[in-house]
């Protein structure tokens, strides 16, 4: 057996490169296959190491891939060192988000930081009382926040960062405010939309912005780096958009063409399209699981009620019911329950509805809420983080708060001279709303 393994034994590449193989025999008890060294040494035991190139493995992310160099025993040739090169070179980011575009728009000088907020406020953000009942309505007047000089569509609340509130408007840009800094409340002044911003929405953990408008794209921004991550080109006006809140790299957008689609960050694609040959697409919900949503469209030019209100099967692709609401009046918001099994929608009649959001998705026809005024605005309404309270802007200008159970009208306060079109609740604080204006203006009471 020595004979055959001096016989086919292979020598180094070291060895090729240098000149004659040497007659000193290979040494057989050794598992490795090192050079031959000028004695025969001892035999031992070593542990079996396989060949890399029997197992590939793929280039670790975020990580250069070591060059070999001669002193580290092994040949290599020009054909692999240019290999090795290339994969260090082109090594890919570990991060799922597509990569950043280069557009420019303008920032305001304001911070996104919570380093000088009010220090009550800063301590109801760290502590984040657990929802419940709220003991007290938002009377007091805390901030009035200025920018906007057209109406503004909506607001939000970021669920991440709760001192942050944006808003989309009319004038073609989204804002985003620090609420309760002691400086500037204006953060940012995003003008990435050539058109105007009917819909923003934050992402539910990182502090990126979704926002739609009327030309035609969807886009996503990260707010912290001031930069535009994706544009999701649509062929219709944007009118409203919503996370997934079960997926938030999953987002449903609505326009003025009745499509709705299901898109994916991630690739920027559609993952699902939903076709009924509806009018545009006021309003989308999402039911707390994530499988159901329910919209809203617009059924005045087909003289045709039944598809006011639909509910959809995410997974199916098809409408579980869409003779929920068959009154002739466009409902411009309708939102899911947090808690319970049922769903309002805000009518163009100047109540807001109450339906089930169990088949067969029945309209509660001896309860409505009813005392503010809609008179063709897009007023929407919210929940309460408990449920307990329904709050309603108003044509008038007012914010009108509502008792869910009852329907009781609780209270109204004042916001603004004209048309209330918004209002959202603190995610984390009870007793904090915010409220936006057809005029441009957005007020948060406390």
């Amino acid at each position: 057996m020595d004979l055959l393994s001096a016989a086919y034994g292979a020598t180094s590449d070291d060895e090729d490169a240098a000149g004659p193989p040497s007659s000193t025999p290979v040494a057989t008890g050794s598992a490795s296959f090192a050079p031959p060294p000028l004695k025969r040494p001892r035999w031992e035991s070593h542990q079996y190491l396989p060949p890399t190139h029997c197992f590939p493995q793929q280039p670790l992310l975020n990580a250069a891939t070591p060059l070999a160099s001669p002193s580290s025993g092994r040949y290599v040739s020009k054909r692999e060192r240019a290999l090795l090169a290339s994969s260090q070179a082109h090594v890919e980011s570990g991060s799922p988000l597509p990569p950043r575009m280069s557009m420019e728009f303008d920032c305001a000088d304001g911070s996104i930081t919570y380093t000088n907020l009010r220090a009550d406020i800063l301590h109801s953000l760290r502590c984040q009382p657990k929802p419940g009942p709220s003991t007290s309505f938002p009377l007091k007047l805390s901030v009035c926040l200025k920018g906007h000089t057209k109406a503004i569509n909506c607001v939000d609340w970021s669920p991440s960062h709760g001192h942050l509130l944006a808003s989309a408007g009319m004038d073609h840009t989204v804002h985003v405010w620090n609420v309760w800094d002691k400086g500037n409340t204006t953060a940012r002044v995003l003008k990435h939309h050539t058109a105007a911003v009917k819909d923003v929405r934050w992402s539910l953990h990182r502090p990126f912005l979704l926002s739609g408008g009327l030309d035609c794209s969807v886009q996503l921004v990260d707010v912290v780096e001031g930069k535009v991550m994706k544009v999701f080109k649509e062929d219709q006006s944007v009118e409203v958009i919503k996370f997934n809140p079960s997926n938030p790299d999953i987002f449903l957008s609505g326009g003025s063409k009745g499509s709705l689609r299901l898109w994916d960050i991630r690739c920027g694609l559609v993952t699902k399209e939903f076709h009924r040959n509806l009018g545009t697409i006021l309003d989308i919900d999402f039911s707390a699981d994530g499988r159901q949503f329910i919209s809203s469209t617009d059924t005045t030019r087909s003289n045709i009620s039944e598809n006011t209100i639909i509910v959809w099967d995410v997974m199916r692709q098809v409408p579980l019911s869409n003779q929920v609401y068959t009154e002739a009046f466009t409902c411009p918001c309708v939102r899911y329950h947090p808690r319970e099994a049922s769903f309002v929608a805000q009518s163009n009649g100047n109540y807001i509805a109450i339906f089930s959001a169990r088949p067969p998705f029945k309209l509660n026809k001896y309860m409505r809420f009813e005392g503010h005024g809609v008179w063709g605005f897009p007023v929407k309404c919210n929940f309460s983080l408990s449920g307990r309270e329904l709050a309603s802007g108003s044509s008038d200008g007012c914010i009108y708060f509502y008792d869910y159970k009852s329907a009781r009208l609780l209270r109204k306060i004042e916001a603004f001279k004209e048309a209330c079109t918004d209002v959202a609740y603190h995610p984390v604080m009870p007793n904090v709303i915010a409220s936006c204006s057809w005029t441009g203006e957005i007020s948060v009471f406390e």
